[in-house]
């Protein structure tokens, strides 16, 4: 097959030439300009012409290349050998790299005899967040979990994001209807537990975080942070507000009591959309700005004004991030950001919390009777061997994955195929997990590098590396603060020994499905595109809505499988021609033509159109979340029984130069100064007997170990504070520059059984830790 490539042979200097690109290593999708020499990327700075990024880079993406040719990346499968007895997991020297068809063969025959003997429900699904930033991840991964057949499906989401999932589903009818702060149009920002400065933002893709904060600066507005920590973030804001973590709910809370107190509430333009205000007002009742003060460590005082100053703005938007949804109530927190926004007149207004839309979207469904409406959203359709949790989007929570594996009985997961996902970093009660992996009777992982995760499997499945393949952020695209198509077509040839994802995904569909294990994948990429076509021509809205999917088959464009499904998702989506209804509507020979992307503009009004709730309204007192209100309203009445809280509580935080474990094999993304390190507020580091520079043995209900402390106010007292991701250089790992700069598992200390009950989220963030000086 021909796969044509980016570069620009007109820009080419000597042997050199230069690509255009959509960094993807975070949810940012800037555009950058990479420069290739000799068959390989060398270079990479920001695209100046992107039409969204402008030039904005980060060190992740200047560290691409570094990525793209590190030594230790896995190009071929390997193979575990156990011809010498015993499963033997952590032997280096038990890996043998195959050729594609053994590799497959060996999966093929390690799912057939767990699934003949013990069921389809006998293996599992990890997929981790790398998923989100590949065009396979959206289009293919989906198909071989559908053939997998089994209902034990794990992701990053619940150790992530999946408290606001669940708020969005249960008020506006589906999960991933997510309103994202109109960052380009407000007037007052009010973040809370997020940090953009570093993580350049999480579901809400803005290129230049930073620079968009200034731009509400310069605009004459406000930026307020809300976290523990003050961090980068906090520094570009116009106030900080430390908060003890886990508090948050209460918090919101108070501001919403406020504004029913002082006569604030103003619904504006979506006021006749909304359903159950009255309810949540009376909700908040017990939770005055007074009543919150000692648990959260905010004055009411301030608690009042930020509430006035929200209902005052003329463009507004609350948004909050992880430090909100790792928690116990993160999906009440969640909730809490949505019913501001409403009350506060900014829910889908410009300025304030919008719908974003990707490139690809579909058209919102026609009203019925002027209201849009849907089957609303529920949990819970089936629920986990040992502690019944329930369901969540078709997953269960992923702290449940190690209990699930080394729990005898009917049931029990005896296999696993991990996608780019390393768990025994990312998710609770590390050490368990580790040695449950150990125990599966057969593993597949797919993934670049042998990690703490990968190195339990029986057979690595290598991708090929991103320069190779194309790229459209389908998953990201929908939560941009404006509408922008980009496509990046491969950098470099194909790899002739490699594979790509899409490819993998597909031989692994096939297997799943019991078909041979060199079964042709082009079946998988045409049953795709097929269903594709049948979908849109079914589907009420859609430009070509009735038309013969045969008829539209014979005009898809593209070179390759993902090429081909992106063209059929833009030509059938909101913006796309209609293959020729709409001459000036997006296909992927306009993205082909348009190497800097093409700007579809600031985000539009979508109420009610976009609702699938039962009763065509926001419905902002969902059942589920109204019911987990006395949950919190427990907490508050313990709180002002006990008096402050002496003791100390753990969260996390970001670095600009990591993406959680996926970059520290990267040279320039580790080098400098240690940075994992405890961060101690000098009053507690004075209490505990631990100094700056010294070590500290850090102790939590599950687990113990030793880091480096750093003693800063930028935490606040009764608060410590360390990364997330590390951990590496255990036995049988090939990750030469990780070795060499370990860290530690802050996830040893996180406990497995603490989670957000209506999300089943991991509660990573407000963890009770002890510290004592190690000598």
């Amino acid at each position: 097959m021909t796969i044509r490539c980016a570069t620009l042979p007109d820009m080419t200097i000597g042997l050199e030439s230069t690509a255009p690109r959509i960094c993807p290593l975070c949810e940012a999708t800037c555009g950058l300009e990479l420069r290739v020499a000799d068959g390989r990327v060398v270079g990479a700075r920001g695209d100046a012409a992107h039409v969204f990024s402008r030039g904005y880079i980060c060190p992740k993406g200047a560290s691409l290349p570094q990525l793209l040719n590190d030594p230790d990346r896995l190009r071929r499968p390997l193979v575990r050998d156990t011809a010498g007895g015993g499963r033997g997991r952590h032997g280096e020297a038990g890996w043998r790299e195959v050729d594609w068809d053994e590799a497959f063969e060996t999966v093929r025959a390690g799912l057939r005899r767990v699934v003949d003997a013990h069921g389809r429900d006998a293996v599992g699904l990890y997929v981790g967040n790398p998923n989100a930033h590949t065009m396979s991840g959206s289009q293919h991964l989906p198909a071989f979990s559908r053939a997998l057949g089994s209902r034990w499906r794990f992701s990053a989401t619940t150790v992530d994001q999946m408290p606001m999932h669940v708020a969005c589903g249960f008020v506006f009818g589906h999960p991933s209807l997510i309103p994202v702060p109109d960052l380009d149009r407000a007037d007052y920002l009010l973040m809370l537990g997020a940090n953009p400065a570093v993580s350049n933002g999480s579901l809400c893709t803005a290129p230049d975080f930073p620079g968009r904060l200034a731009g509400i600066r310069d605009r004459g507005g406000k930026v307020v942070v809300v976290d523990p920590r003050r961090t980068r973030t906090a520094a570009l804001a116009d106030e900080h507000l430390p908060i003890r973590p886990g508090t948050d709910a209460l918090w919101l809370f108070a501001l919403v009591n406020h504004l029913a107190a002082a006569g604030l509430v103003s619904l504006g333009p979506a006021a006749e959309h909304l359903a159950g205000v009255e309810r949540v007002v009376e909700l908040a009742a017990p939770f005055t700005p007074e009543a919150v003060a000692p648990a959260c460590g905010v004055p009411a005082e301030t608690t009042r004004r930020i509430a006035a100053e929200l209902a005052a703005a003329p463009r507004a938007a609350v948004y909050g991030r992880m430090g909100t949804t790792t928690v116990a109530f993160g999906a009440l927190t969640s909730w809490l950001t949505i019913v501001l926004n409403a009350l506060t007149g900014n829910l889908d207004a410009a300025g304030g919390a919008m719908f974003g839309r990707g490139a690809h979207g579909r058209a919102d469904r026609p009203p019925v009777d002027g209201r849009a409406r849907g089957r609303g959203w529920t949990t819970g359709r089936w629920h986990t061997r040992v502690r019944g949790l329930p369901e969540v989007m078709g997953e269960f929570p992923a702290a449940a994955m190690a209990e699930e594996i080394d729990t005898p009985g009917e049931g029990q997961l005896r296999a696993l195929v991990t996608v780019a996902g390393n768990p025994v970093l990312s998710t609770p009660d590390a050490r368990r997990l580790s040695a449950a992996l150990d125990t599966l009777e057969f593993m597949v992982s797919v993934d670049p590098y042998l990690n703490e995760t990968s190195r339990h499997a029986d057979v690595i499945l290598p991708p090929t590396d991103p320069a190779r393949v194309g790229h459209y952020d389908f998953m990201l695209g929908a939560l941009a603060v404006r509408t922008v198509a980009s496509y990046s077509p491969p950098v470099l040839p194909p790899d002739p020994g490699g594979l790509a994802e899409h490819d993998i995904l597909a031989r692994l569909t096939l297997i799943a499905l019991g078909e041979p294990a060199d079964a042709d994948v082009s079946v998988v990429h045409e049953t795709l595109l097929d269903e594709a076509l049948r979908r849109a021509v079914a589907e009420p809205g859609s430009p070509v809505a009735g038309r013969d999917p045969a008829e539209l088959r014979a005009l898809v464009d593209g070179e390759s499988a993902p090429e081909r499904l992106l063209d059929v998702a833009l030509r059938t989506g909101y913006f796309g021609d209609g293959f020729g209804a709409r001459p000036d509507g997006l296909r992927l020979a306009r993205l082909l033509a348009s190497p800097h992307g093409v700007d579809l503009g600031a985000l539009t009004p979508r109420l009610p159109a976009l609702l699938r709730t039962a009763s065509g309204k926001v419905e902002l007192a969902p059942e589920p979340l109204v019911a987990d209100v006395a949950r919190l309203r427990a907490t508050l009445d313990a709180a002002a029984g006990a008096g402050a809280d002496e003791g100390l509580v753990l969260i996390g935080r970001r670095h600009p130069r990591t993406n959680n474990s996926w970059l520290h094999n990267v040279p320039a993304m580790v080098k400098g100064r240690e940075r994992c390190t405890l961060l101690v507020h000098p009053d507690d580091a004075a209490r505990h007997g631990v100094a700056d520079g010294g070590r500290t043995r850090l102790a939590s209900a599950t687990g113990t170990l030793e880091v480096q402390v750093e003693v800063s106010d930028e935490v606040m007292a009764g608060v410590v504070c360390l990364p997330h991701g590390w951990g590496h250089g255990l036995a049988g790992t090939r990750m030469s520059v990780a070795a060499a700069h370990p860290g530690v598992n802050t996830n040893i200390l996180t406990d497995a059984s603490q989670l957000d009950p209506l999300s089943g989220n991991a509660v990573l963030n407000g963890i009770p830790v002890r510290l004592s000086p190690v000598d």
